[in-house]
């Protein structure tokens, strides 16, 4: 069926496939996958389903085999060309297990392309599960529409991060203040920083303010927890410089 404004429906299951996607594109899905439509949803053989496969857009795609283990899909049409994300980096001191997989979650969904956990002087929480990180970022992409997964990497110091960053605007959220955000902030590339519960040592936040292209902004007049101030200082961006107003 051709594409028109009611079809897709939005109501499709939408789905992260290996890939790669492409006309009459056949797909096995996982058994996870396999017992979320037919056992949950209870989709079978000519059932409609979206995919996506982080490089190829969205495609709508028609169930073709179905078990109660295994199912195949067929990729039938390109409903979406694959989006162009900002090149926004969320650099952040992990937090307690909970609160890091709702940030993660949000930040997905809020546009990050890339996340970097940073381990400071007060971080708690030194190891992620990376695994459980992806598929974290695997399920926001699925909820919010995305068509690109945004990347994570293994936890670095911030010592050692902060020398090996590269170029690109660094805003670091200070708890003891800095400018407007809003009025700081430039088009991407940028990477945004926030800390741990507890806030940046003074010895930190000296090294933070000395590195090329880093500026301190201020999150407003409150004090935020470590994952509201990381969220905040995303949606700032995206609304000031990223991809909110295209």
């Amino acid at each position: 069926m051709a594409r028109t404004p009611a079809w897709p429906p939005a109501s499709l299951p939408r789905l992260y496939v290996e890939g790669p996607l492409g006309p009459d594109m056949p797909i096995a899905l996982d058994r996870a996958q396999a017992n979320y439509l037919g056992n949950v949803l209870r989709l079978a053989t000519g059932d409609d389903v979206l995919l996506f496969d982080g490089r190829h857009g969205e495609w709508h795609a028609r169930i073709t085999a179905a078990s109660k283990k295994a199912m195949q899909v067929h990729a039938v049409t390109q409903v979406r060309e694959q989006e162009t994300v900002p090149d926004v980096t969320l650099a952040f001191a992990p937090v307690k297990k909970g609160k890091v997989d709702f940030l993660i979650e949000k930040a997905v969904e809020l546009g990050v392309r890339h996340l970097q956990p940073v381990i400071t002087e007060r971080t708690i929480v030194r190891s992620l599960n990376l695994d459980r990180m992806r598929a974290h970022i695997i399920e926001a992409a699925e909820q919010c529409g995305r068509t690109a997964l945004a990347t994570i990497a293994q936890p670095i110091k911030l010592e050692r991060w902060l020398s090996t960053r590269g170029d690109g605007a660094l805003y670091f959220a200070d708890e003891n203040g800095g400018a407007n955000a809003l009025e700081r902030y430039a088009p991407p590339p940028a990477t945004i920083l926030t800390g741990p519960e507890g806030g940046f040592t003074d010895k930190e936040r000296g090294a933070i303010r000395a590195t090329p292209g880093a500026t301190a902004i201020s999150l407003g007049p409150r004090i935020l927890r470590a994952e509201t101030a990381a969220l905040a200082a995303i949606a700032t961006y995206m609304a000031g410089a990223g991809d909110w107003s295209d």
